[in-house]
Formats: structure tokens, C-alpha cells, sequence
């Protein structure tokens, strides 16, 4: 009795493409570490209270809080879409005449 074999042809579906969502492909890394450099550790602890950004904070620290703990991690990534609208703000802002 032999296992049958999948048809080469027929691929896996790819995921669909997400032009409009600022997340897609971005890493927590990449987030952590540009809203540190946006904010500050100082800022970020008070805009997230949270003990990762406000004792000792580093990034390490703060992605292996944030790889375990799932409201933590919402908090952070609607903050990165915030930070990115005022800046698409300030960019629009001062295009004007």
C-alpha cells in the first residue's frame, strides 16, 4: 500500500497581501526598538505602564515580556499605529502651504 503523493501542481494557497496594515512583516524587535527611539524609555513607560519599560528596560527584556504576554503586546502595537498616524500627520502638516 503506497501513501499517495501531492500533485506538484497544485501549491499551498499563499496568505493573502496586506498593502494597507502597517504591521504585516514588521517584527516586535523592530517596533519595540522604533518606539524607543520615537519616545524614550521614560516616555513609553508612561504612555505603557509597564514594568518592562519603566525598570531596566531594554529591548531583550522588553520582547521577552511582550512574546509572553498578549494584552502587553496589543498596547504596544496600537501605540506603533498611533506613532505612525502623527507622523503621517506631521508629514501632511508640513507639506502644506
Amino acid at each position: 500500500m503506497s501513501i499517495p503523493q501531492p500533485d506538484p501542481s497544485e501549491t499551498a494557497p499563499q496568505p493573502p497581501a496586506q498593502p494597507r496594515n502597517p504591521l504585516h512583516g514588521k517584527t516586535l524587535q523592530a517596533i519595540v526598538t522604533e518606539l524607543e527611539a520615537h519616545y524614550g524609555w521614560q516616555e513609553l513607560g508612561q504612555r505603557i505602564p509597564i514594568r518592562c519599560f519603566t525598570f531596566d528596560a531594554s529591548v531583550p527584556s522588553s520582547l521577552k515580556f511582550l512574546r509572553k504576554t498578549p494584552w502587553a503586546r496589543e498596547k504596544v502595537e496600537g501605540l506603533y499605529l498611533f506613532m505612525l498616524r502623527e507622523r503621517q500627520r506631521q508629514a501632511r502638516f508640513n507639506k502644506a502651504p
